[in-house]
């Protein structure tokens, strides 16, 4: 899911310890007195939102504008997935709505098997038919002709929903799905099945009811969600998560309660806030007064810890599985496709970005530079050294690597034999002043080469409207958030992101990188096989900068004195922390 950088894990996910990397900051603890061991009932879970963040979709299933991750954090609670994957990327098969799958040596037939111990909170069973609600809304969602807000943001990736020859419903808890070709299981669960959370059919099916609904049914069916994805109304219609929404204040805050019919563990919470912040310094003021569970430190704001450690916060950082960016608009039909279309524009600009720099001044060593799609921290087997070399901070080659091409300066800006300036629009988040620093670090590394650029400061919300909008030349360049690999594709394999079908990326299209992503889909003999292809697909778009890579930076999660069990149930590599596990030792 898209992700805002600096304080993208920091927020919600608050919490848990991935792999730290060695010499990357520090961690900090203070305790008072013997911690407590027994999990206490009641008192109020505060989760600190990043600054200027609006959770504004109440589906589990998205659009392009809506698929951030803090909507996740929410949805994941009111509906419970699928599939859930912990932090070593492992289904839990307790914590899934799924009991088991089970598939054939092809990879053509999954018999998906429905836990019955799961019910929503109206009463009634999660049963094999929600599953089916979900998979005919996606499939209508992802049509060519899905009315706005659609499409939904999956189509295309793990096979969903052009891969799939059938889906029957053999009973109330079982659906076998067969696919049009075979594929690697683990990439159809990890990237296909996972993204179909089921969805209270009753309380939400008004229009594709009865024994054979048309394509047409399901059109107005969709368009019906579409208009109602936005309500808070909608997530309250039915749980089957461990907590229910109770109110919705856009600005303000998002409350939910424990759901007293939830399948699974029920949380000791009595209450779950996500809260609104204006930005870093206010998020900081209501960490001193005691107002949020957890919370985060922008780098800026390392200096003054001790003031939060004092009184018995705990200040843990952590890696995500991610890739953090700086997109650029390839759109076809936007103002400068044609130009960011050059590989050697895309490779001055990347030499031209200091990223030892934005790690060391600005991230205060809380981040790692990366060059590719998978980050060398947290540690996984899907990261390869040799596939992403290091490409070294050297403006003068970037620049002479443009005059090469036929760029000369004029005033101090590149134009080229057609009289094309690289005068770019530079869109960037607000709320954070590492972010602006990031930002005006960049517009003056990459002045030293002739590239001018406006800067464009939005919230994080319309950021995420501004660049999914496939038409717009309103921007150029945008930084200030990234991808988190939970969702639509969990299984890193790059389809979503840069594919030239990609649901979720900014116009990038090549086919040979359609080729070595397609490769990864393929069923192999041994996970070794599988990882010589991974390790082509990574190497290749590595050198090919579809985005412009950033570092991997280490959120700065702050840990409230009274808040327990964060830390081991945070999930901060995956980014899907389970509230339902964490308890308060005193009522707040």
């Amino acid at each position: 899911m898209k992700a805002r950088s600096l304080t993208m894990a920091s927020a919600a996910l608050a919490v848990g310890i991935a792999t730290l990397a060695a010499g990357c900051g520090t961690t900090t603890k203070t305790t008072t007195g013997t911690a407590p061991t027994t999990p206490k009932s009641g008192g109020t879970l505060t989760v600190a939102l990043p600054p200027q963040t609006n959770l504004d979709w109440y589906l589990p299933i998205n659009t392009a504008s809506s698929d951030q991750i803090y909507n996740g954090w929410m949805d994941n609670q009111i509906y419970k997935p699928l599939i859930f994957l912990n932090d070593q990327y492992q289904i839990v098969w307790k914590s899934s709505i799924a009991s088991k799958i089970t598939y054939n040596k092809a990879g053509t037939v999954y018999h998906v098997f429905i836990g019955k111990n799961w019910k929503w909170s109206t009463g009634q069973p999660v049963t094999a038919n929600d599953l089916m609600f979900t998979w005919n809304v996606v499939k209508a969602a992802s049509a060519s002709n899905a009315p706005t807000p659609w499409p939904f943001v999956g189509a295309g990736t793990g096979d969903i929903p052009s891969g799939i020859q059938s889906v029957v419903e053999n009973n109330s808890h079982e659906v076998t799905f067969t696919l049009k070709q075979p594929a690697n299981q683990e990439w159809f669960i990890y990237n296909g099945l996972i993204q179909l959370v089921p969805m209270p059919s009753a309380e939400l099916n008004l229009y594709a009811k009865g024994p054979n609904p048309t394509a047409a049914d399901w059109t107005k069916e969709v368009q019906y969600l579409g208009s109602i994805g936005s309500r808070p109304s909608t997530a309250q219609l039915a749980s089957d998560g461990p907590f229910e929404l109770v109110s919705a204040t856009p600005n303000q805050t998002w409350i939910m309660k424990p759901n007293p019919d939830y399948g699974g563990y029920k949380p000791k919470i009595g209450k779950l806030d996500f809260v609104y912040e204006a930005s870093s310094t206010a998020e900081f003021s209501a960490l001193r007064q005691g107002q949020i569970s957890l919370g985060y430190l922008d780098p800026s704001q390392l200096g003054a810890k001790a003031q939060l450690t004092s009184q018995g916060d705990r200040i843990v950082p952590a890696y995500t599985l991610g890739v953090y960016w700086t997109e650029l608009n390839m759109w076809p039909g936007t103002s400068y496709a044609s130009i960011f279309d050059q590989l050697y524009i895309r490779k001055a600009l990347e030499m031209a970005t200091d990223q030892q720099a934005i790690a060391d001044q600005i991230y205060k060593g809380y981040a790692i530079p990366s060059y590719g799609p998978i980050p060398p921290v947290p540690k996984t087997k899907f990261y390869d050294p040799s596939a992403e070399p290091t490409i070294a901070y050297d403006p003068t080659a970037a620049k002479k690597l443009l005059e090469a091409h036929g760029w000369h300066l004029k005033n101090g800006v590149m134009i080229n034999a057609q009289g094309k300036p690289l005068n770019l629009t530079f869109l960037w988040v607000t709320g954070s002043s590492s972010g602006q620093q990031i930002v005006q670090l960049m517009q003056q590394d990459w002045k030293a080469i002739g590239v001018q650029t406006t800067l464009k400061g939005v919230n994080f919300n319309q950021f995420l409207t501004d660049t999914s909008n496939k038409h717009s030349s309103a921007w150029q360049v945008a930084t200030g958030s990234g991808w988190v690999y939970n969702g639509p594709g969990w299984l890193p394999t790059g389809g979503q992101l840069f594919s030239s079908t990609a649901p979720s990326g900014t116009g990038y299209a090549n086919n040979e990188e359609d080729a070595l992503i397609a490769a990864t889909h393929k069923p192999y003999p041994s996970e070794a096989d599988f990882l010589k292809a991974f390790f082509k697909y990574e190497a290749y778009t590595a050198q090919q900068l579809p985005m412009l890579w950033e570092p991997n930076f280490g959120s700065i999660n702050v840990i409230s004195a009274n808040t327990h069990g964060a830390v081991k149930w945070g999930n901060p590599v995956t980014a899907n922390p389970q509230y339902n596990h964490m308890w308060l030792s005193s009522s707040n």
